[in-house]
């Protein structure tokens, strides 16, 4: 099933050659590192554009969080080199380390639940040079889990429930932690994340049916009983009938949307951006993007991240090929996480989805996802550089 699955998303970037057989497409370490490269100067542009209006509003300086922008890539790319260069593989994926990882990322997370509350949540750790949010790490530490787990554990991930229920208590005690904070959008990607994994592992259908009825009812569950999100959703189906209100922020939104047409309005010339949509160097990032550079710079962020989670699926798929399971259920993992933010990030600006507070890779404002982000990449690049140096008989180990 995986590899009939990931053969099938592999095919657009098959080699084209011309008769004289030298054309081919590029490889996926250079789309990978050409595309990341250019997000991260144009999230310095845009954060630069839609933060100055907010940061003179607080008596800061013009471009200060452009410069805590250029900072926090520092720290990931600083980071991200000691993953590339001094993490190997092999101890990545023993035991001893993913529960070692998963024992520090419970305690972090537990530990969030006793800092600082900032607007009405308690997600972030202080670290004084940045409030880091644990629930980042937890995605990076769960997919490194899982895609060991599926592999050690494959007769019972494929056969019965065996497989689904040990992973649930995992899972389960990460939801309590991550409800508690409360950071539902993390959530969603977590756990969409480990059946994308379970899936291309061959778990069986009926359990997918199963327990997709069970998580789609406590979904609802915890949208019905909890104020703050049943209003985001009842906002969503409308929202211009209480634009003062309610529907302010996702309202601004679809207006910037609105003025920016085409070509947009012209950089740093937004309206909206000035102090009417609150925060807009956040979450809300590709809105003031559309009412810029309108649809044309809007394209060219989604093309970018596409480009991004197309090269993770290459490697995913050529590891897949080298029977190396676990890294190349990695790279899915981590291209999964890509395309879950990307999309629910897109699509929460463009009025399509209910707000939430998640970021998009690479691009809106934000040290611990541009942190956690960059080492996925780091990881990505070494299983590019590290796979086909393997031996066959050592494949198993990855």
């Amino acid at each position: 099933m995986a590899l009939s699955f990931l053969s099938r998303i592999s095919q657009p970037s098959q080699p084209t050659t011309g008769s004289d057989g030298m054309l081919s497409l590029p490889s996926a370490r250079a789309t990978l590192l050409a595309s990341v490269g250019c997000m991260l100067v144009l999230s310095l542009l845009m954060v630069a554009s839609a933060s100055i209006p907010f940061a003179l509003s607080r008596g800061m300086t013009e471009l200060d969080f452009f410069y805590r922008q250029l900072l926090y890539m520092g720290i990931g790319l600083v980071v991200a080199a000691i993953a590339y260069f001094l993490v190997p593989l092999r101890t990545l994926y023993q035991t001893t380390t993913q529960f070692f990882l998963l024992g520090i990322t419970g305690l972090l997370l537990v530990a969030t639940l006793f800092g600082t509350s900032i607007n009405g949540s308690k997600r972030w750790l202080d670290l004084g040079f940045l409030n880091f949010q644990v629930a980042e790490l937890a995605k990076l530490a769960v997919i490194v889990f899982v895609a060991d787990f599926v592999v050690r554990r494959s007769f019972e991930v494929r056969n019965g429930w065996d497989g689904f229920l040990r992973i649930s208590l995992v899972i389960g005690l990460l939801t309590i932690v991550l409800l508690l904070q409360p950071d539902f959008g993390s959530l969603v990607v977590i756990v969409g994340t480990v059946f994308a994994i379970f899936y291309i592992a061959g778990a069986p259908y009926k359990q997918f049916i199963a327990l997709g009825a069970v998580v789609g009812a406590l979904a609802v569950m915890a949208i019905v009983f909890v104020q703050y999100r049943l209003t985001r959703v009842l906002s969503f189906i409308d929202p211009f009938d209480d634009i003062q209100d309610t529907d302010y922020q996702l309202a601004r939104s679809l207006i910037a949307f609105g003025r920016g047409e085409f070509t947009g309005v012209g950089y740093g010339e937004s309206v909206q951006k000035l102090s009417h949509l609150p925060e807009a160097h956040t979450d809300f990032l590709l809105a003031i993007t559309g009412e810029e550079l309108g649809f044309v710079g809007v394209a060219m962020v989604l093309l970018l991240e596409t480009l991004i989670i197309g090269s993770a699926m290459r490697i995913s798929y050529n590891a897949l090929k080298r029977r190396q399971m676990r890294m190349s259920y990695t790279a899915f993992g981590i291209g999964i996480i890509f395309i879950a933010q990307t999309v629910i990030n897109a699509a929460m600006n463009m009025g399509a989805m209910p707000t939430k507070g998640l970021t998009m890779p690479f691009f809106s404002y934000g040290g611990s996802s541009m942190l956690i982000s960059l080492i996925m990449v780091a990881l990505l690049l070494k299983i590019y550089k590290e796979s086909p140096e393997i031996e066959k008989s050592q494949c198993r180990y990855y």
